[in-house]
């Protein structure tokens, strides 16, 4: 099983149907159902393995974690042939993305499903100037050279613990993912491998949480 983009998907069918005027075969969403929305507001961890949960500015999160993997499993999902995953992260402290130098990273977060991996990268929440950077891969998988914070749907919230006093210390991603998938129940796993190892307390350096959990089936014809 692999995943794809789904506008590349059907953009690419519909590229293969006016060359070859086969426009009548292009595959069509029979159905798309979200089966599964989570922001924990009620506090459910309902199919939830190492969650727990805290309050982040305000919100109620799952979390946190450092060097750590947490699942959640869906049942009863409808008859589909794709899945498409999204899950809201929060990335707090001094993540410092690529760098391999054994001791302050690099800093890997990834996701899977049923056992199969389909993403792993990396974050930075450092400053970049051009004398001094620590890139990222976000949004592309590890390894690629982004700048800090590329991608992020919100950057101005303070760190959890080192920074929590300062701004731009935990920054926000929505990362989705569609994949093939036809089985009745999935289970969806994310996790971390941080490098902390010139901290006294890596566990306040750098952690991550969950803000939300979507997925949502897709029949295709």
């Amino acid at each position: 099983m692999r995943t794809i983009s789904w506008r590349n998907y059907l953009q690419g069918w519909a590229l293969f149907g006016m060359v070859g005027f086969m426009t009548s075969c292009l595959p069509t969403a029979e159905m798309e159902q979200v089966v599964y929305s989570n922001d924990f507001s009620d506090l459910d961890l309902a199919g939830f393995e190492n969650a727990r949960l805290f309050v982040f500015q305000s919100d109620t999160v799952v979390g946190y974690y450092h060097n750590e993997e947490v699942a959640v499993t869906i049942p009863d999902i409808p008859a589909h042939n794709y899945l498409k995953i999204t899950i809201d992260i929060l990335i707090h402290d001094s993540w410092d993305g690529n760098p391999d130098d054994g001791l302050g990273g690099p800093d890997i977060w990834y996701m899977g499903y049923d056992g199969t991996e389909v993403f792993r990268t990396t974050f930075s929440n450092t400053p970049c100037v051009s004398t001094y950077c620590l890139y990222q891969s976000y949004p592309n998988d590890y390894f690629r050279q982004n700048v800090p914070r590329s991608g992020a749907v919100q950057t101005n919230l303070p760190g959890r613990c080192l920074f929590s006093s300062s701004p731009n210390y935990t920054t926000r991603y929505s990362i989705s993912k569609l994949i093939e998938h036809s089985n009745p129940s999935v289970r969806v796993y994310m996790g971390d491998e941080l490098t902390a190892n010139n901290s006294p307390d890596p566990l306040c350096d750098e952690s991550w949480s969950i803000a939300k959990v979507e997925v949502e089936a897709i029949q295709t014809n």
